[in-house]
């Protein structure tokens, strides 16, 4: 297995980023045309998603996410920016890990499909994210 930990900035506001670009270059220096690349967000608040991005998309997903798990101070886990509590909800909703297939040494995502680091976290504005590369 061939692995690597990338640092990924969301900054101080929520945010769907996409992190295609990161992953394909990974997958490139892997040396393997085909396996498995396993993204895990090791992150108690935040999560990756299959979704496309640039045609509104991501921030019809903030939204949802915003309705579902509202900043306020309804939760029990209560240190951090007012709502915090959300935050370490949203890995239930939005996972922390997910796997694509790689052929012929190129993600298999569908045309509109991109790997997005979902962070709705801004008490923390840099993500680590573990790309690893299982060859088959």
């Amino acid at each position: 297995m061939y692995s690597e930990e990338i640092e990924i900035r969301t900054g101080e506001r929520e945010t769907v980023r996409d992190i295609t670009g990161e992953c394909r270059r990974f997958v490139e220096g892997a040396g393997s045309s085909d396996g498995l690349l396993h993204v895990f967000v090791p992150h108690a608040t935040a999560g990756v998603a299959i979704i496309e991005t640039g045609a509104g998309s991501d921030g019809d997903l903030l939204t949802q996410l915003r309705e579902l798990l509202p900043a306020d101070d309804r939760w029990s886990h209560r240190h951090g920016s007012p709502g915090h509590g959300r935050d370490h909800v949203l890995p239930a909703l939005v996972a922390p890990s997910m796997s694509v297939p790689v052929l012929g040494g190129a993600l298999t995502l569908g045309t509109w499909q991109s790997v997005c680091l979902v962070d709705t976290n801004t008490d923390n504005p840099t993500r680590r994210v573990r790309l690893s590369l299982l060859a088959g």
